[in-house]
């Protein structure tokens, strides 16, 4: 390919920004299967070493998925919750055209450890509302809920059945208004029991938001969003003041 070598970038890199470009341009949308390796090997002039590093290499950032004895295809675009909102996991997935379903797995009244009485403000030991959730985009998980609730601030949220119609977050946003949030994100491994639950393997790399609201001055809720880094990912775009353009 004329030109291919002549970036500073590596002959992998090259083929990942080859196929890249095809794609940001719309040329190749999810769902298409693109150029075999052989392929790309004659269309590039690279090596068959140089083009199995790439398209691996893609394919662990969700770009592409190869599926074997088929091909390899582009993949749909990975979801992309906000940082700088409380948002319905349920609505983005409407609105991206797909089924959306709410599991509820655990409802229950606890007494707080010392985490989580740190976590929510409160005297160890008292009691809480542990609810945990796993919910589903078009049958796949994309995300588990594990959230602990004061039940000084909602008292009736140990009497809710959670679903698609009624998630945890809207069920709260309905009965308080949030003065306060706070948003902490981490990379981290899923623990045997979470990869279960979302059908992964517990090597998979995940992001885990961690979140605490605030009303009347009170911690709300304090909860824990588990997402394989593969099918979701957490971003946002925010108007920038002359006193926050610190770089």
């Amino acid at each position: 390919m004329p030109g291919f070598t002549s970036t500073p970038h590596a002959l992998y890199q090259q083929v990942k920004l080859h196929v890249k470009k095809h794609i940001n341009s719309g040329e190749w949308t999810p769902g298409t299967m693109i150029p075999s390796e052989h392929q790309l090997v004659d269309q590039l002039k690279v090596s068959r070493m140089t083009v199995n590093r790439a398209l691996r290499e893609l394919a662990q950032e969700g770009i592409i998925k190869r599926v074997a004895g088929v091909g390899t295809f582009v993949a749909d675009k990975k979801p992309q919750s906000s940082l700088l909102m409380i948002a319905n996991i349920g609505d983005e997935i409407h609105q991206r055209g797909h089924q959306y379903r709410c599991e509820q797995l655990y409802l229950q009244r606890e007494s707080a450890s010392l985490p989580i009485a740190a976590a929510l403000g409160i005297p160890t030991g008292q009691s809480v509302y542990h609810v945990i959730c796993i919910h589903y985009e078009e049958e796949l998980p994309v995300q588990l809920e594990d959230r602990y609730v004061n039940p000084i601030m909602v008292p009736n949220f140990i009497n809710q059945q959670f679903n698609a119609q009624q998630t945890p977050s809207r069920y709260l946003l309905n009965q308080l208004p949030v003065e306060e949030m706070e948003h902490i994100v981490d990379a981290t491994l899923a623990d045997e029991h979470q990869a279960e639950q979302l059908q992964i393997t517990h090597q998979e790399p995940c992001l885990i938001l961690m979140r605490r609201t605030w009303a009347h001055e009170n911690i709300v809720t304090y909860v824990q969003f588990l997402h394989p880094s593969s099918r979701y990912r957490l971003g946002g775009r925010m108007k920038v003041t002359p006193e926050h353009a610190a770089g």
